[in-house]
């Protein structure tokens, strides 16, 4: 068996089933005292290309791609750890570069490692605190699906080859965290994530595709794609919120369009 056999989703829940890893199926790892933490990595040539992306959007982006985390948690950002792996021959300015654009987030770098590689790695960890954790197992029948912002942009700005910078839905997460049932960040493709709280909240979500909001210059199809990083939630109030579907009994995820079924695809590492 390979890790393409399995899929990312497939060996986080082999690791969970041999005891191995535990508590991974929320955005963010809870720890004593509501501290949350997350962590990515950006690899090149996986994650971004350099000649789509300036060094300061990729240090915004990699510092982006974990706070989203915590914002799924409802959690104040207090700090980013760094690690940066890099080819000797890169230039101290692009890396003065990629420093200024984790710092425009407004989050302090407080640690971290650098290291000698043959290509580009950033591995970004955040950590901060949380009153309460909506987590994704939560959602009830009834319960209305809301975002925080449009979606697609991610797609369509891949499609010119190009990269957007993700928001920042700290403030949002806060606010939908102190009341929403279930919420986490859309950084699969909505179809994926909507999947996500549908397994661990055994409720059946519908996603009526009409309502949801795109991006300048998205389609429908470029929900698919993923990295938007604007928040969805399962609510009894949608408040401010757009609304974009609803909780059922049963299982799975329903896609529609004006009331006909729809598929989207999605991203799972190694597959």
């Amino acid at each position: 068996m390979t890790l393409s056999d399995l899929g990312e989703l497939g060996l986080l829940a082999e690791l969970e089933r041999r005891g191995l890893a535990q508590g991974v199926e929320d955005d963010a790892a809870q720890l004593a005292g509501g501290v949350v933490i997350t962590q990515d990595a950006l690899v090149e040539g996986v994650h971004f290309r350099l000649d789509w992306i300036s060094w300061r959007d990729l240090g915004w982006r990699a510092a982006a791609v974990n706070l989203s985390d915590l914002a799924a948690s409802g959690a104040d950002a207090e700090g980013l750890v760094v690690a940066l792996a890099a080819p000797p021959e890169t230039r101290v300015d692009d890396v003065l570069e990629l420093y200024e654009g984790l710092a425009e987030t407004g989050v302090p770098v407080v640690g971290g490692d650098t290291t000698q590689s043959a290509q580009l790695v950033l591995s970004v960890t955040a950590a901060g605190r949380s009153a309460r954790v909506p987590g994704r197992s939560g959602a009830r029948p009834g319960d209305q699906l809301v975002v925080t912002g449009p979606l697609g942009g991610a797609g369509a700005a891949f499609r010119r080859q190009a990269f957007v910078r993700p928001p920042l839905r700290l403030a949002e997460g806060r606010e939908l965290a102190a009341y929403a049932h279930a919420q986490l960040d859309v950084s699969d493709g909505l179809a994926v994530d909507a999947a996500h709280i549908a397994v661990r909240s055994r409720c059946r979500l519908v996603v009526e595709l009409e309502r949801v909001p795109l991006a300048d210059g998205a389609d429908l199809d470029d929900l698919g794609f993923g990295e938007d990083y604007e928040l969805l939630a399962a609510v009894e109030d949608p408040r401010r919120f757009a609304v974009v579907g609803r909780c059922e009994e049963g299982e799975g995820v329903v896609l529609t369009l004006d009331g006909a079924p729809y598929r989207l695809g999605g991203w799972e590492h190694f597959r």
